[in-house]
């Protein structure tokens, strides 16, 4: 039984759980080994206190979960069964009755959590997020050295962007050239959807990539991540093409000088909330508070946004071993925006930048 199932079944025991019933891919993933996307097919582990743990995957997936190292028993399903006699036959078998259970309740649907319950109408439902986003939130050595892979990557990817910059190129073909290298280097996946966005487009935090074409004295946004082993890396670099106005200059200026300053600030001991508020400040006290819309940042691991969630209001410590992103952004409209977004480790006394592509402002010409 690995270590994080055992702390999992410890805060099962202490709080009278006798059946764990996960269903959301990246916490079966943290739990097992083993990844799936089964699409409209249920998915599902069901952990115990004491007795043997079971995978539930469709039968055409058995093969790959016995691969992935997950050695205890693993229930195949065809699209023809009914998976839900499987689930409450396996169950049964180690258990006779189900008082209380823990199910990820922002992720199992209505349809699928009446099934459950039917199957045990005097069970209890409880959330397992919180437990699960706390075990999630501390990384081992060995999901380190994985982000650092998919950050070094990420890296690479900006610098293939900045290199195919030139005047009359749209975002999209800029975004497939980087996508291109990466599939090149074997990368298969993308953390998010990538953007590359220019000139008023570059204002809108979470714009989409289109036609628009790169012209001289704009600020082109790249934000993107990369997948490497089910974990997520993500970078936001803001370059000039061509020179700009002292405006666009001061706007960059005052992001860097945030986001430096909330790197600096993160140690174990400080909250969320007192790194948050360090480049907030910084950014108010230049103006643009008003234009400063997001949090600024968020956990980083399996999932691409997970625990700790680093905002104003945040009060929970940082500790050694948490890994999220420092990404300060002043967006106005129809005018311009520049977004500066690093991934950062917790350290024993300090902290460690994962992201290293350059972020001085580049004037490309």
């Amino acid at each position: 039984m690995n270590q994080r199932m055992k702390k999992l079944q410890v805060w099962m025991k202490q709080n009278d759980i006798e059946l764990c019933f996960l269903t959301s891919s990246e916490n079966i993933f943290y739990l097992s080994g083993f990844y799936s996307n089964p699409h409209e097919r249920l998915l599902a582990l069901a952990v115990f206190q004491e007795d043997e743990p079971f995978l539930l995957c469709p039968a055409m997936e058995k093969g790959e979960a016995k691969k992935s190292g997950w050695t205890d028993e693993i229930i195949g399903y065809s699209d023809i069964d009914h998976p839900w006699e499987l689930i409450q036959k396996a169950i049964n078998k180690r258990c006779n009755t189900i008082t209380k259970a823990a199910i990820e309740k922002e992720h199992l649907n209505v349809e699928r959590y009446e099934q459950l319950s039917a199957l045990f109408p005097k069970a209890v439902f409880l959330s397992v997020e919180e437990k699960l986003r706390t075990l999630r939130m501390i990384k081992d050595a060995k999901e380190l050295k994985t982000i650092e892979e998919a950050c070094a990557l990420a890296d690479y990817a900006v610098e293939v962007g900045v290199h195919e910059l030139k005047e009359g190129k749209t975002e999209l073909e800029i975004l497939s050239a980087i996508e291109f290298a990466l599939k090149k280097k074997g990368v298969t996946e993308m953390s998010f959807a990538t953007m590359v966005l220019t000139g008023a487009n570059a204002a809108s935090p979470h714009g989409t990539p289109g036609l628009t074409k790169i012209q001289k004295g704009d600020f082109v946004l790249f934000d993107l991540g990369v997948v490497v082993d089910r974990y997520c890396s993500d970078i936001t670099r803001t370059v000039a093409f061509g020179e700009i106005g002292e405006k666009q200059k001061e706007l960059y200026d005052t992001v860097l000088k945030a986001q430096l300053a909330a790197i600096e600030a993160s140690k174990p001991g400080k909250s969320a909330a007192e790194v948050d508020l360090t480049a907030r400040r910084m950014i108010s006290e230049a103006g643009y508070a008003e234009f400063f819309p997001h949090r600024l940042g968020h956990g980083l691991g399996i999932s691409v946004h997970e625990y700790p969630s680093i905002t104003e209001t945040n009060n929970l410590k940082l500790e050694e071993g948490m890994v999220f992103t420092i990404e300060p952004g002043i967006y106005v409209p129809e005018v311009a925006g520049v977004r500066i977004e690093d991934d950062v480790y917790i350290t024993e006394n300090g902290v460690r930048v994962l992201t290293h592509y350059p972020k001085e402002l580049q004037i490309i010409r």
